[in-house]
């Protein structure tokens, strides 16, 4: 982690990120501090929202939220990652409390956004979404936390309560030296558009999904 306004050259190393900018953002769930943190070798900006006095506090709710310009953006039905982004928001305005970092280069589970159409493609001939990255030579999931890691470092989220679905997270998470309280999953009930998706998501990735409870149905 480098001071504001550091763009020397780092190391390469996804970590490697320094905060650049800081502003208030009023949203529609309530006001958040938001941060600009951006990697010093491939200059990806990642934004934070922080959302009341997080800096040493225990089990501090934490959002890491994967880059997703189809879903958060645009409303696609094919995925759940709107709403869960909106749902975390307003998890946190309720505690009164909280941290986002929307991690920026994760689209399509880290493959980039051209690739991730080409594999909605692959998905709408039959293939699940695991399937359909394989086919075109891709990693399922090629994401990397550890800049996600600094920032929370930075601003001094130790301990935290993990919004997330992913155990895969959770557990790289804690391997990179985070201390998680507990994992609090985001039940979002499925539409037809994302219900094969998402039960691939479960069964094939280990995500906690809730899809045969008459509720989420």
């Amino acid at each position: 982690m480098s001071s504001d306004q550091d763009d020397t050259p780092g190391t390469g190393a996804p970590g490697d990120v320094t905060h650049v900018a800081t502003a208030r953002l009023p949203t529609r769930h309530g006001e958040f501090t938001a941060h600009i943190y951006r990697n010093r070798t491939d200059q990806t900006e990642h934004m934070v929202l922080v959302r009341g006095e997080v800096r040493g506090q225990e089990g501090v709710l934490v959002r890491l939220h994967s880059e997703c310009l189809t879903g958060d953006v645009f409303g696609s039905l094919r995925c759940d990652c709107g709403e869960q982004l909106d749902r975390a928001l307003a998890m946190m305005t309720e505690e009164g409390r909280g941290v986002l970092v929307y991690l920026r280069g994760h689209e399509g589970r880290g493959i980039g956004l051209s690739a991730k159409l080409r594999a909605y493609a692959l998905q709408d001939r039959g293939y699940d979404t695991v399937q359909a990255n394989e086919a075109l030579g891709l990693a399922v999931d090629a994401r990397s936390y550890d800049a996600g890691v600094t920032i929370l470092r930075d601003l001094g989220v130790e301990s935290l309560r993990l919004i997330s679905n992913n155990p895969l997270k959770f557990a790289e998470l804690e391997s990179l030296g985070l201390r998680i309280d507990a994992r609090i999953p985001l039940r979002i009930a499925p539409n037809p558009e994302n219900r094969e998706y998402l039960r691939t998501k479960q069964q094939r990735l280990g995500h906690s999904l809730a899809l045969d409870d008459p509720e989420q149905a």
